[in-house]
């Protein structure tokens, strides 16, 4: 029996975190991972500037020996960037970096989302608001006829028992791609997808406001990241879409 979970009636599907990417992501031929504050926002930072990320869980000894092994820089904690480590996953100091050109993103939300899915043999792409319909734009044009689209928002973890926190700038991030394959002819949606694409639509008119004052984006600005929210809210700024290709994503131009 096919699992109702699945979506598997639909071209067009969408569903919460690792375990809703478990779920909708096997038999989809290009998977997008939505992490907005702040793994894919940083994500399409870097891969304005050229740089190759390679997508981690966490940062501890396993990563910097992955670092090492790739020539990469590992990104630092916000708090812990000096000058010898000028590069974490807040977007600012990546669009600051000069000379780097792979980097290791550790994000226990968006990272391991991608990594888990890479795994399936998908096409997994990291889409913010920033790309979102140079995303869109690319997967019309790449999807092989008759192939399915999944969209995973990866949502946030609660503190106290680490299980998914279903974070509203994610389903705004998802939505505004998926109304971007609506817009590029794409049906088949799932009642799922429509929800999102549903939500950007009434939030669009407002979003840079909505981000601030959402919790992700109030509980940014009160440790004092003001500017990684204003970042993820240059809607459609950037024509590169990150590609996972082995365990990094590599650039593309739209």
């Amino acid at each position: 029996m096919i699992s109702p979970y699945a979506q598997s009636a639909y071209a067009v599907r969408c569903d919460w975190g690792p375990v809703g990417a478990d779920a909708v992501g096997p038999g989809a031929a290009i998977v997008a991972v939505v992490d907005v504050l702040s793994f894919t926002t940083a994500l399409t930072v870097a891969a304005d500037n050229g740089i190759e990320v390679f997508p981690y869980r966490w940062r501890d000894e396993r990563a910097a020996a992955f670092a090492a092994e790739h020539d990469a820089m590992l990104a630092v904690g916000r708090q812990a960037v000096s000058p010898d480590q000028p590069v974490s996953l807040s977007p600012p100091t990546i669009r600051a970096a000069r000379g780097i050109t792979r980097l290791v993103l550790p994000s226990p939300n968006g990272s391991t989302v991608a990594r888990r899915l890479a795994e399936t043999g998908a096409t997994v792409i990291g889409v913010s608001l920033r790309n979102a319909r140079a995303a869109a734009t690319w997967v019309t044009r790449t999807l092989p006829a008759g192939a399915a689209v999944a969209v995973i928002p990866a949502g946030e973890r609660w503190k106290h028992d680490d299980s998914l926190r279903p974070a509203a700038e994610d389903l705004w991030g998802a939505g505004a791609f998926l109304q971007g394959l609506f817009d590029e002819g794409l049906d088949g949606f799932s009642p799922e997808a429509e929800l999102a694409a549903a939500a950007y639509r009434q939030v669009a008119p407002h979003l840079r406001d909505a981000l601030y004052a959402c919790a992700s984006g109030r509980e940014l600005t009160g440790y004092g990241y003001p500017e990684d929210v204003g970042i993820a809210s240059e809607v459609d700024s950037s024509n590169v879409v990150p590609v996972l290709d082995g365990e990094g994503f590599r650039p593309v131009q739209v």
